[in-house]
């Protein structure tokens, strides 16, 4: 029977499918918004037909009209070998993809305390799909894996070391799935085996984060114990002062609202009072918007100093590697962020900026440049229908 695969990715307020052949080449993929909303609604890629869903549906509505729709439309002609999750927190538990049983089940919610906004929602696929599909393998791909290779000196926080004992505070890192695929497609790009290739990767999405890969393996990186800290993100403020909570909370501002401040109304959404999406903030700054310019300059400031300290961890640099929505079609922040760099020797190539990397082998540098750097799309999908394969299949 044909091999077929389905990859899950739930949001707080959106279901994300995509399925794979057996050769893990995409069949279909499929997106529902405002998933417990009234207006949630679905689309499958390449058809303009607007799926309505029930009010307030839920993942598991949303995923059992979303399988409907599939077999509907012959795009799902076979039963299902595997089911690949995306789980963004891991903990220390998991160093790599499993099988889901009931004590992987466990060990998620466990980690939820340490990610509320994001496992909890990632069970609810999960326990979906246990339902529609009760004899299917089941395998969680954790976003935190990739960085447990984390030295103790790049995780520890330095707060009282009995926080981390008894509570587990350090930093765990995220966007692993995507860094994990880049130092592969850096490698294979720059000809050299993934053990001995050295990188610094940009995720630059509505999310973003940075990672130092040296030797295949994750040895920094930007985001923390919680996905906000770190660089300026789409609504997250990334890297703030602590002592910002003292003084915001002698104003009247509780720790509900700050919570909800930093990860909502904040980064380039706060910055620019306008939007959050990179492509709209450049058309605005070009207008003559000051906000938004002020945006866009202090997004790719701040990354450019983390490219910076990256380097920390880094015996050589084979390549510095932007990815992500942001990182794959803005050549403004790539040219931006580049420019704040020339005293380590990264110069850009305008024309192949422009072009994304497309015509130039994924590079985007100049010839002059003391560094590589590439533009390299991301395929999370694609890792979870790989992992979900591997793992399904017998010893």
């Amino acid at each position: 029977m044909e091999e077929t695969l389905l990859v899950v990715n739930c949001g707080s307020s959106s279901l994300k499918l995509a399925l794979f052949d057996g050769e893990h080449r995409k069949l279909a993929s499929a997106l529902a918004e405002r998933i417990n909303q009234k207006d949630a609604f679905a689309r499958i890629s390449g058809d303009q037909e607007t799926i309505t869903l029930p009010h307030h549906a839920s993942h598991e509505q949303a995923l059992r009209v979303l399988v409907s729709a599939f077999r509907e439309r012959q795009l799902m002609t076979s039963s299902l070998s595997a089911i690949g999750h995306r789980v963004v927190h891991g903990g220390e538990n998991f160093r790599q993809s499993v099988r889901i049983d009931d004590g992987v089940i466990s060990a998620i919610e466990k980690c939820s305390e340490l990610a509320p906004l994001h496992n909890p929602v990632n069970l609810s696929g999960i326990h979906a799909t246990c339902k529609l599909f009760p004899h299917t393998p089941q395998i969680a791909v954790f976003d935190t894996a990739f960085h447990q290779t984390l030295p103790r000196h790049a995780f520890m926080y330095a707060v009282p070391s009995v926080w981390y004992q008894d509570w587990s505070v350090r930093r765990y890192g995220f966007h692993g799935i995507s860094h994990g695929f880049i130092a592969c497609e850096a490698a294979r790009v720059l000809e050299k085996p993934l053990e001995a290739t050295s990188v610094i990767s940009a995720h630059l999405g509505n999310g973003c984060s940075i990672t130092a890969i040296r030797d295949g393996a994750s040895a920094d990186t930007s985001m923390g114990m919680t996905p906000m800290e770190g660089l300026v993100m789409g609504t997250r403020s990334g890297d703030i002062d602590p002592g910002l909570f003292d003084y915001l909370q002698g104003k009247g501002v509780n720790a509900e609202e700050l919570h909800q401040a930093l990860n909502r109304k904040s980064g380039l959404l706060g910055l620019s009072g306008e939007t959050n999406d990179m492509r709209s903030l450049c058309k605005l700054a070009e207008s003559g918007h000051d906000s938004s310019r002020i945006a866009i300059d202090v997004f790719c400031f701040r990354l450019a100093r983390y490219i910076g300290a990256m380097m920390a961890s880094l015996k050589e640099l084979d390549a510095l590697v932007f990815t992500g929505g942001i990182g794959e079609n803005s050549d403004l922040v790539r040219e931006t962020t580049l420019s704040h760099l020339s005293l380590l020797g990264f110069e850009v190539s305008t024309e192949r900026n422009r072009t994304h990397g497309r015509s130039s082998q994924h590079r985007i540098n100049s010839d002059g440049s003391r560094f590589p750097v590439l533009v390299i799309p991301t395929n999370e999908e694609l890792v979870i229908a790989r992992e979900a394969s591997r793992l399904a299949s017998p010893a």
